[in-house]
């Protein structure tokens, strides 16, 4: 089974742009995409980006020990956003650079604690976490609230071209 992500270029550059700006405390900003989600007959997943929603400045937790931390209360905004539409949840933070980005040792233990409870809300969808680049993206899916993560094989953006990057279309 493979996960490939779509995101159109105007969606891709808000997510940028938002993750890019400054936040009073925090070293880094934090936001959730929302994705439909359908199977082919061999099994692959597409998720097709619908929409981002960044976390409120208030919903950051000061930490130091992370980039930045946020609290229940952007978790449960996230969720909230992705339940009328029965969407696919994405976590996404960027470490800027070019290239194709890697979790880091934090991402994966965090993400492995929080993106199981997404399946409490919504147990029908796919739910994970991306890391962006400036120029590239990596993504890590949970089919199930049981399931092990799987990386994302690829990634399509649409608009005035299409591009294709990520771990299926470029060499780490």
């Amino acid at each position: 089974m493979k996960i490939h992500i779509k995101i159109t270029e105007a969606l891709l550059a808000q997510v940028r742009l938002d993750l890019h700006r400054r936040h009073p405390f925090a070293f880094e900003r934090v936001g959730f995409l929302t994705a439909g989600a359908s199977r082919s007959v061999d099994g692959d997943i597409l998720l097709l980006c619908r929409s981002y929603h960044p976390v409120d400045d208030d919903d950051y937790e000061r930490a130091a020990t992370v980039g930045a931390q946020i609290g229940s209360d952007a978790m449960r905004k996230a969720i909230e956003v992705a339940h009328p539409g029965k969407s696919a949840l994405l976590h996404v933070h960027t470490h800027g650079g070019h290239g194709l980005p890697g979790f880091s040792k934090t991402d994966l233990i965090s993400g492995a604690q929080f993106v199981p409870g997404f399946f409490n809300a919504l147990p029908r969808m796919p739910h994970g976490l991306l890391v962006l680049s400036n120029t590239s993206a990596r993504g890590l899916v949970w089919t199930a609230k049981k399931a092990q993560p799987q990386y994302v094989a690829g990634f399509t953006q649409v608009g005035r071209s299409v591009r294709k990057f990520g771990d299926l279309y470029e060499q780490t």
